[in-house]
């Protein structure tokens, strides 16, 4: 498939379709979670997570978001695509991007989502540390990351 060309910034009436790409993405990922918390967490992100950040985000041919990236302070605190259009490069696109651009080369991974972690290890992340409960104290441990020096340096050639 077409690997989307163009990032783009989300706009706040954009906030619901973030939130369906997010939900979208963290079922086919996260089967660790109760849906109970899924929930609780779907009403953070679209009250108060995405205006924390600084959103960027991919479409396709008619608009519609298939992903999206969110930094703050030098940290991706967000990544997720659409599962109807992964393994199209997208994240790799805007972490890329939030790397690039942004000066975003930290992040955290749920240490319980190997998907996520593999891919952020075959972009040149590292683990740095490691905490045993999420943003919220919930027991989901998170595995801090970097990336790795030698990329960093790549990065800027």
């Amino acid at each position: 498939m077409r690997q989307h060309s163009v990032i783009h910034t989300p706009k706040q009436s954009d906030y619901q379709e973030l939130t369906q790409v997010w939900e979208a993405s963290v079922r086919a990922t996260h089967d660790f979670l109760p849906e109970s918390y899924i929930e609780l967490l779907k009403n953070l992100v679209l009250t108060r997570y995405l205006d924390a950040v600084m959103l960027i985000c991919t479409k396709d041919s008619r608009q519609r978001i298939t992903g999206f990236a969110g930094v703050a302070a030098g940290k991706i605190e967000m990544l997720f695509i659409d599962p109807a259009h992964r393994g199209q490069g997208l994240g790799k696109q805007l972490l890329r991007y939030a790397l690039e651009h942004l000066n975003a080369d930290e992040l955290d991974v749920n240490e319980q989502n190997p998907q996520a972690l593999g891919f952020y290890f075959k972009q040149g992340f590292e683990v740095i540390g490691r905490t045993e409960h999420d943003g919220m104290g919930q027991p989901y441990p998170l595995l801090h990351m970097r990336l790795r020096q030698n990329q960093q340096r790549s990065k800027h050639a």
